[in-house]
């Protein structure tokens, strides 16, 4: 259930409902499990994702009650260990933005299995892929690499992994 401005159009109390538009660094816990059915293909699909509005395309996260609801977003951090890869997959409903915090994460844009654009951000750089363009992740540091996902809908459908990809065929149980 999307935030709402009941209490806020009300008269209610106005400090707890800020509070309620709140999530902090120090209540976030990075979650190993989510895409740990992508394992499956190999180890450098270890990731974590850190919710903090909407659980994205991952998976029901509905009981875990420090997510923020989506009204028309998603957004979390995505930690990559050196040399973890997110493989290639595709939204075909609706545009995501990664916008880097923390190392060096290499963007790749692929249009089937033999052409690929590789591009690698770090602080602070951003791309935006619209909806239906393959896209993949790659930390290349030897540190941890952190950054944003911003996804344009309250809840994604799950994507898809061309023939291509390491985790086609893969399912998540």
């Amino acid at each position: 259930m999307p935030l709402t401005t009941d209490a806020y159009d009300n008269g209610g109390d106005l400090a707890q409902y800020t509070d309620r538009l709140i999530a902090t660094k120090d209540s976030r816990e990075p979650d190993w499990g989510t895409l740990s059915f992508q394992e499956k293909a190999g180890p450098q699909y270890k990731r974590a994702q850190i919710r903090y509005v909407g659980s994205g395309a991952t998976g029901n996260h509905e009981d875990d009650n420090r997510i923020l609801p989506s009204g028309g977003f998603t957004f979390s951090n995505m930690l990559l260990p050196p040399d973890a890869e997110g493989p290639a997959h595709t939204h075909h409903d609706v545009e995501e933005a990664f916008f880097v915090l923390e190392g060096r994460v290499r963007v790749g844009i692929h249009r089937g299995p033999d052409e690929a654009e590789y591009r690698t951000l770090g602080y602070r750089d951003m791309i935006v892929v619209p909806a239906g363009v393959t896209r993949s992740l790659k930390n290349e540091g030897d540190t941890d690499a952190l950054f944003c996902v911003i996804i344009g809908t309250r809840k994604p459908q799950v994507p898809t992994y061309p023939e291509y990809s390491p985790l086609h065929g893969i399912t998540r149980d």
